[in-house]
């Protein structure tokens, strides 16, 4: 039995209290709080539970555990360290999520207990008999108008054998055949005669787990069709049928001529009678085939059609059988079903799930490829921090991989099935940046949607935000990313109010950090909340032995890609690759193999030193051999776009990779050459 403290008795302490007490292995020895009105101490004293106001008091008795649900850092290093060193203190925090795990359970309780009491009600409601057994054979479901026809209630017929409890059922016949019986007439007693649809109930691979048979009273009907052989009675007696029906229906005579509706028909096609009575069967058709036709050609019913109908194109689902007469074929009643509102649900749904896609991450550790000391290094970090919630910064030259690090921690976390959010720093405006992480308030600003709109940090919440080129954050985002990381919470711009938000942030960077913050760059105080599992991610010159495997998973990755069947890398080729020191890393080495496969012809299975024209010596090049070089067909403006792209790719070499650096000597803004890059087609990845 181990004795318990509460600290802290509003509601979060009450919640706590209530469910101690259903615990065999915890005695609760005291409740204290401040404020002696407190919903806990008022429990706590009904319980018989000694109360108090002062903490203190109780730290040098024998208790086992401390629960600290004030919520005050104050209070909770004073226990810390008043409290005896045996006794195990439990931080607010974890009585917060202890309070949010009981809300939800209450929550989630409710709503399966309003789920079931709609289920309830519907299938009550309904005038059809429904009886439905699983695939042992036991009866599961059995509604009241069931009870109503065969006589016996539900509790003498759930969970027995329906072959044992229900007269002439051969629900078990459906069950063992997989068979459906459908519009099947049977005597269920000597006053009551039922049709009926026998279906088995079916798993997603196809197996029978069940089967279902609804039915219902036709004594009466079949008294009258006995009785009644004029067409006008009958109609009249069916129309007050159909009309009563919330489902809509439609009628055409032997010769497919429309000669009833029901009010439900209008309100669903938005056809009148006018539109319809004596008119053919294919008049409210706009995309589809007559079903009505079909039934009259064959005498044959049709189920499940998907149709649209009516001026307004509604989805639907039509049911037909035949009207047969003595044997004599009279006409066709269609069941019409609305599903417009299901389809455009399901619709949203897809829609959502392309976005929710499009947000995962796809990589794993298995997709990096590296055997060096340092990358296996790097790799270890990486799991050891997937295991943990903890911020991670990967920091690295461009090109090394940083994002693909970033997707492994992701997918190696327990935060793997949620959402996986990018976002580039160094690619948006300061205010555009904003408004994207943090969301915004209507009317924060012009162009605001009505409502507003949530934020990254919103939508990646239970996820993981990758945070690429922080290092290139203005000072004033610095500021509010800070906030995020201290305060677990957001504010709208525009916005007063505070949102919780539960993210695992993973920023990367190839900026010196601590140069930054010398000439005043970067807050000392974010690179310490950044730095709480900092991962150095090697260039590539620095772990050489990695080229090789690097570069046989390029040559297969191509070879899909581009369709070509380039077998192997000469050894010349391997020694130009190793001595060249790659810059631009392993994106700079994937650009390379890439180029050189583009250029081979397709018959040439071996990469060769002359195709890597890159890894070559520049040779000044004369006004005859430029004339040469740009009279193959190119015009001015290819000519220009490659010249553009060479000099952009020669100043990012140049820079390591440092994109700042490299906008800064081709006298361009930051922006202006990420949107030369994407133009040229250089990658934006880190």
């Amino acid at each position: 039995m181990h004795k318990m403290l509460i600290i802290g008795a509003g509601k979060g302490g009450s919640l706590l209290l209530t469910l101690l007490m259903q615990m065999n292995q915890v005695e609760v020895i005291a409740v204290v709080d401040t404020n002696m009105d407190a919903p806990g101490l008022q429990l706590a004293d009904q319980l018989g539970i000694k109360v108090g106001n002062d903490y203190r008091d109780y730290l040098d008795r024998e208790v086992d555990i401390i629960l600290e649900a004030t919520g005050d850092k104050d209070t909770y290093e004073d226990i810390l360290q008043r409290k005896r060193i045996e006794t195990v203190l439990i931080p607010g925090t974890f009585t917060s999520i202890i309070m949010k795990l009981i809300q939800d359970r209450e929550k989630l309780i409710q709503t399966l207990s309003q789920k079931q009491l709609e289920y309830d009600t519907m299938l009550n409601s309904t005038h059809d008999a429904i009886v439905a057994m699983n695939q042992d054979g036991l009866v599961t479901i059995f509604n009241r108008a069931a009870e109503r026809l065969i006589g016996q209630s539900k509790e003498e017929v759930i969970g027995t054998r329906a072959e044992d409890t229900i007269p002439n059922t051969r629900l078990h016949h459906v069950l063992k055949s997989g068979n459906q019986e459908l519009n099947q007439e049977q005597q269920l007693s000597s006053q009551t005669r039922i049709i009926t649809n026998r279906v088995p109930v079916r798993n997603e691979a196809g197996e029978v787990v069940g089967a279902v048979s609804i039915f219902r009273d036709i004594t009466e009907i079949m008294s009258l069709a006995e009785e009644v052989t004029d067409l006008k009675e009958l109609k009249s007696m069916l129309q007050g049928i159909l009309h009563s029906s919330d489902e809509a229906i439609s009628v055409v005579d032997g010769q497919g001529n429309g000669i009833l509706i029901n009010p439900a028909y209008t309100r669903i096609t938005g056809l009148t009678p006018e539109d319809v009575i004596d008119k053919p069967a294919t008049v409210d058709i706009s995309e589809g085939e007559s079903m009505h036709m079909q039934v009259l050609r064959t005498k044959k019913p049709v189920r499940g059609v998907r149709m649209k109908l009516g001026p307004m194109r509604k989805d639907v689902v039509v049911n037909v059988a035949p009207v047969l007469v003595d044997g004599e074929l009279k006409g066709s009643v269609g069941v019409i079903h609305d599903i417009s509102e299901i389809k455009n649900l399901s619709d949203e749904l897809e829609k959502a799930k392309r976005i929710i896609r499009t947000l995962e991450a796809k990589y794993t550790f298995d997709d990096i490829i590296g055997k060096s000391e340092k990358m296996l290094g790097a790799i270890e970090q990486a799991k050891l921090a997937a295991m943990t919630p903890a911020t991670v910064i990967l920091r690295g030259e461009s090109g090394t991989g940083k994002e693909l690090f970033a997707h492994a921690i992701h997918n190696g976390s327990k935060r793997k099935y949620n959402q996986f959010i990018r976002v580039n720093c160094a690619s948006l405006t300061e205010s555009l940046l904003e408004s994207e992480l943090f969301g915004y308030e209507e009317g924060a600003f012009t162009g605001a949607k009505r409502g507003g709109k949530r934020g990254l940090f919103e939508e990646a919440s239970g996820g993981t935000i990758f945070l690429d080129e922080i290092g290139e954050l203005s000072m004033g985002m610095q500021a509010k990313l800070l906030r995020v990381l201290q305060e677990k919470e957001i504010v709208r711009v525009g916005g007063t109010k505070a949102i919780p938000i539960d993210v695992r942030i993973i920023g990367a960077t190839h900026v010196d950090m601590e140069k930054a913050i010398k000439e005043g760059k970067f807050r000392e105080d974010l690179y310490y909340r950044l730095h709480v599992l900092p991962i150095a991610i090697p260039p590539l010159r620095e772990r050489l032995e990695d080229i090789i495997p690097l570069t046989h998973f390029l040559l297969r990755k191509f070879n899909i890609e581009y369709g070509r069947n380039v077998q192997e890398i000469s050894w010349e080729a391997f020694e130009s690759i190793k001595k060249y020191k790659w810059p631009g890393n392993v994106r700079e080495l994937e650009n390379v193999l890439g180029r050189a496969m583009i250029h081979m012809k397709f018959t040439e299975q071996r990469i060769l030193p002359g195709h890597l024209s890159i890894l070559q010596p520049a040779i000044p090049v004369s006004n005859e051999d430029a004339s040469t070089r740009y009279s193959s067909g190119s015009n001015l403006k290819e000519v220009v776009e490659n010249a553009e792209k060479e000099c952009i790719l020669a100043q990012l070499a140049k820079a390591k990779g440092n994109r700042t650096i490299a906008a800064k000597h081709l006298g361009i803004s930051l922006r202006n050459l990420y949107y030369k890059m994407e133009k040229l087609g250089i990658l934006l990845d880190g």
